[in-house]
């Protein structure tokens, strides 16, 4: 079997899965004074200084959650409440094109239920970067307090984002950013505390912990509302008991990145190098989505002519290789992608496309085996043609 959808989940790593059966045998809440409550709170910390810590943030900027998508709703929707109560109200919403769905709509939503609260898409340019001078322009031109969304790295193309130059902007005009990090998160380095973002999301699953599992980095100066209500846990942005088992397993993946992370980029960049590589030789019209631009060293987006997406996957799927088509609906079936439609790719392109993501437990077996059976696929497809 060759799992290449690292993106979507990283299978858990083992020092993950230890880490999460010592927090199961403690087995108590982290919020009781008791001597087994202490032992639960004690793990709870630990893990939030080893996240902070990949991350270059400080143990006290780290709000524990349940999933990705939670941190990025709370990012969003505490930004705009946290400020409004303040007295600091924000008017203009930045969004870029390409964000993951729980940006896509949180921000949305907010625009919708909002009055006085602008959304503006932040066009891409057809490598899937960021039009920064867009950005600018837009910045300058309207008035009211911001809050930009931006993505530091693309989940379908890899494509990593102009993160300094968005923070720049933002500091000329006061405005608030968010980054969702959660592609990039031990894959490249980040630096929170250098970096001039104020809110930052981080996911679990992506690094090889546990799901179910997420975290915001946050600002103590940034404005942010809980969407949570019914405790006082997390300092009091997210209320409900802690999830003390996967936060541990987070913590675990951490530490891990923590130390072997930079070897471990370089060894799955080779890998995604290679399958490029080989993958021209299955058929050189073969197209490599955002391959001008900057990417993630373990994700290859892809089309290869005259094969359908459906029909990759389930071939694929059948010679044991997991691959994604790069965005699904909940029904399972391939819709065109919306970053695909946002780089200009024409949909009968789009529906074509296929993504490998690569990770801490992929191989030079797993590379062949996806491209023996996309070579595989081709010559059917071209023997039924002939």
């Amino acid at each position: 079997m060759a799992y290449l959808d690292h993106n979507a989940t990283s299978p858990l790593r083992p020092e993950a899965r230890a880490a999460i059966e010592r927090a199961l045998a403690v087995s108590a809440n982290p919020s009781s004074v008791h001597a087994s409550g202490r032992a639960s709170r004690a793990l709870v910390e630990e893990a939030r200084a080893d996240v902070a810590s990949l991350v270059g943030a400080g143990a006290q900027d780290v709000v524990f959650t349940g999933s990705g998508t939670e941190a990025n709703v709370l990012a969003l929707s505490g930004a705009i409440h946290g400020a409004a109560e303040a007295g600091q109200r924000i008017t203009r919403l930045f969004v870029s094109a390409i964000e993951h769905d729980s940006v896509l709509a949180t921000a949305s939503a907010l625009a919708e239920r909002n009055a006085g609260l602008r959304l503006e898409q932040i066009s891409v340019g057809r490598d899937g970067v960021v039009q920064v001078e867009e950005l600018r322009r837009n910045l300058r031109e309207g008035k009211g307090r911001a809050l930009i969304a931006v993505m530091a790295a693309n989940n379908e193309t890899g494509a990593v984002q102009p993160l300094e130059q968005i923070s720049a902007l933002a500091r000329e005009s006061e405005a608030l950013v968010h980054v969702d990090a959660i592609q990039m998160c031990g894959r490249s380095g980040i630096d929170f505390a250098g970096s001039g973002f104020h809110y930052m999301s981080l996911s679990a699953h992506k690094i090889g912990g546990p799901q179910g599992v997420g975290a915001l980095v946050a600002r103590e100066y940034a404005p942010l509302a809980p969407q949570m209500f019914g405790g006082a846990q997390e300092r009091g942005h997210r209320a409900g008991t802690e999830n003390v088992a996967g936060i541990a397993g987070f913590g675990a993946a951490a530490r891990v990145l923590r130390s072997k992370g930079a070897e471990e980029a370089v060894r799955v960049t080779g890998l995604r190098d290679r399958f490029e590589a080989a993958l021209k030789g299955v058929a050189d019209s073969a197209i490599i989505f955002a391959f001008d631009a900057v990417r993630l060293g373990n994700t290859s987006n892809f089309r290869i002519p005259g094969i359908a997406a459906e029909t990759a996957l389930m071939a694929l799927d059948l010679d044991g290789v997991m691959v994604s088509s790069g965005s699904a609906c909940s029904s399972g079936r391939v819709r065109p992608s919306h970053v695909l439609s946002a780089m200009g790719v024409p949909e009968d392109i789009a529906r074509g496309a296929l993504r490998i993501s690569l990770g801490w437990n992929s191989t030079d077996a797993d590379v062949d085996g996806a491209i023996s059976s996309l070579s595989n696929l081709r010559a059917r497809v071209l023997a039924r043609a002939a």
